[in-house]
């Protein structure tokens, strides 16, 4: 019997504020294990390379470990070292030496990098150039969420690279998301230089993985959850006074990095048949069991939001960035989700549409079925095609035939 070595892949990700990146890598590694079982291909193993300690706290796939590099922190459009005190170019330096022994090390087949191509300040590139010099068979890509942020906003980020140098450096720009919901080449969030490295992978929503945690509150129940927490005091408040429909437990999940003062304030504001945590330990098997759901528009939420019936409100995060915004409204246009702005929120406004989720007269889950949510077995078959140049053409070929019968439908 021949015996395959382990394909080797690291998944890197900044890490500064939330843990949305943290949780896509994380799906993405499930992934590459579950199809290595799958589909007999041979044993994966990996490094996953976060600057967010909390990330300890998920269970990994088999053949995966954390790499937790010093933490960054950002107030406003600023970065800053989270916890050493050092000058803040030291600490990029420090993190990408790190970053730069564990490639060299490593000797990964493929390394994916979340959203910012360089990390932050370039701290990713010589760690990159050298593995390239070093192992030009490594494959190197660019994940990216689907909605980067309004295009100016995205188009001085984009001009801050040399576009030609990006080109050498990166084999693919993998987009997580259906461009019928939202193409950023088309509104411009991607720039025409680099957009022959684009591959849409659709959402990173089927599949995700759904672990038996004991269960927060009994049913029926109704869910506010807030992704890390660090910015929604303000949300959670109102929806710990939000009156339930009679019968209605409701479980607020404020998020594991809101500040402890905040989540205090939040249980004093706390009204009757409101259960209240920081976090709990499988958030979207809580997501699936509601009857109702208030959300912020993150992409992993949105994607977990994706694999389920419930019906949803979502209050996108406006600033400083307005991608949440942005993604809500354009799944708003789809049906599959409904959406409040911050400032139109209060107590009675959930309630109102807590009542209207509950007594049925609100469907979403057509909308969500006409979108693709297939993402984590696009990016199984696009490595399959990136670390297997012969096979290439042919993956392709099916990847763009299934692309099409689903355009056809």
């Amino acid at each position: 019997m021949k015996i395959h070595a382990p394909k080797k892949i690291v998944l890197f990700s900044h890490d500064s504020v939330g843990l949305g990146h943290v949780r896509r890598n994380l799906a993405l590694a499930r992934a590459f294990t579950e199809a290595a079982d799958r589909d007999g291909t041979g044993p994966v193993t990996g490094l996953l390379v976060t600057g967010e300690p909390v990330a300890l706290k998920f269970p990994l796939p088999r053949g995966w470990e954390w790499l937790v590099i010093p933490g960054i922190t950002k107030s406003g459009s600023s970065y800053g070292a989270r916890r050493l005190d050092v000058p803040f170019g030291d600490l990029t330096q420090l993190r990408g030496r790190i970053v730069r022994g564990a490639l060299l090390s490593f000797g990964p087949d493929l390394v994916v990098v979340d959203r910012h191509p360089y990390g932050v300040r370039q701290e990713l590139a010589p760690a990159l150039r050298d593995l390239k010099r070093e192992r030009p068979e490594t494959r190197i890509v660019l994940g990216m969420r689907e909605v980067l942020d309004e295009p100016a906003r995205a188009a001085k980020e984009w001009a801050k690279l040399d576009l030609d140098q990006f080109c050498r450096d990166f084999d693919q720009i993998w987009v997580y998301g259906d461009p019928r919901v939202h193409d950023p080449v088309e509104s411009g969030e991607i720039p025409a230089a680099v957009s022959h490295l684009v591959r849409h992978t659709g959402y990173l929503s089927a599949g995700r993985a759904v672990g038996r945690s004991p269960r927060m509150v009994e049913q029926p129940y109704v869910v506010s959850m807030f992704g890390g927490g660090s910015d929604a005091f303000e949300l959670a408040e109102l929806a710990a006074r939000t009156p339930v429909p009679e019968g209605f437990e409701h479980l607020v999940v404020t998020g594991p990095q809101m500040p402890s003062a905040d989540f205090r304030r939040v249980q004093a504001a706390a009204g009757p048949h409101v259960q209240l945590h920081k976090s709990v330990p499988d958030g979207l098997a809580c997501l699936r069991e509601a009857s109702a759901a208030v959300l912020m528009g993150g992409y992993n939420t949105m994607c977990e939001l994706l694999s389920s019936h419930v019906p949803a409100l979502v209050v996108p995060r406006t600033s400083p960035r307005t991608e949440q915004l942005i993604r809500a409204t354009a799944l708003e246009r789809h049906g599959a989700v409904s959406v409040l702005e911050p400032e139109a929120v209060s107590p009675d406004a959930l309630a109102r549409w807590f009542t209207a989720a509950t007594t049925g007269q609100i469907a979403q889950s057509g909308g969500r079925s006409a979108i693709d949510g297939h993402g984590l077995d696009a990016v199984v078959r696009l490595t399959a095609a990136l670390l297997s140049p012969h096979d290439a053409p042919s993956v392709s070929l099916r990847m763009n035939l299934t692309a099409a019968v689903a355009d056809a439908r």
